[in-house]
């Protein structure tokens, strides 16, 4: 019985594995573990409510909101520009001064993305991405993209007048927020067109 020991699955002088590997189930429990806190890590997010984006903009006193009424016009108008039907019969909007904010939505890949627009003298001001509701892609919030819409305007057939970097694996949510930038540009425009405050 010589090199044998008490325990006859281990021989004399083998070293001792940690107990951790003496445990397979324990790696799949940690796996599991990891791979359900991946979503939590992900892009879903309500990165500010838009109540508290309107309080920001009017410095805490946000004016009441005023109407839009779609009509034919603009709704073909529009849909020119989403490539779908607006689906809406009025809009909300907050003006003061020269400002007119706009809160709009629009289909990323599946979910829709909740945008805050700034419009100011016929240029985007400032825009936000309030909610990002897709799993993956929202470097779309981050200024470094959202920073190229400072100061665009609409050129003919309601295109924007600059170029737009997309953002790689974001392809579909930078043309929702391009398309979302565009139709604020163009609804204001048809506010101040229809004597609207």
């Amino acid at each position: 019985m010589t090199g044998i020991t008490s325990n006859p699955r281990r021989l004399k002088g083998a070293p001792s594995r940690p107990r951790f590997y003496r445990a397979p189930w324990l790696h799949g429990l940690l796996l599991l573990c990891l791979l359900c806190q991946m979503p939590v890590s992900w892009a879903k997010g309500v990165y500010q409510a838009p109540q508290d984006f309107l309080q920001e903009i009017f410095d805490g006193k946000p004016p009441p909101p005023q109407t839009l009424w779609i009509t034919r016009e603009i709704g073909e108008g529009a849909r020119a520009i989403l490539g779908h039907p607006l689906r809406l019969m009025r809009v909300h909007y907050w003006t003061r001064g020269e400002r007119s904010v706009w809160i709009l939505e629009e289909i990323g890949k599946e979910q829709p993305i909740t945008l805050g627009i700034v419009i100011k003298a016929n240029h985007v001001e400032q825009m936000r991405v309030l909610i990002y509701r897709e799993s993956r892609g929202d470097e779309v919030r981050q200024p470094f993209f959202l920073d190229q819409f400072k100061g665009a305007g609409l050129r003919d057939g309601d295109k924007l007048d600059r170029a737009i970097d997309g953002v790689s694996g974001a392809t579909l949510s930078t043309r929702a927020l391009t398309k979302l930038a565009r139709l604020a540009l163009f609804l204001d425009r048809q506010r101040n067109a229809h004597g609207s405050p």
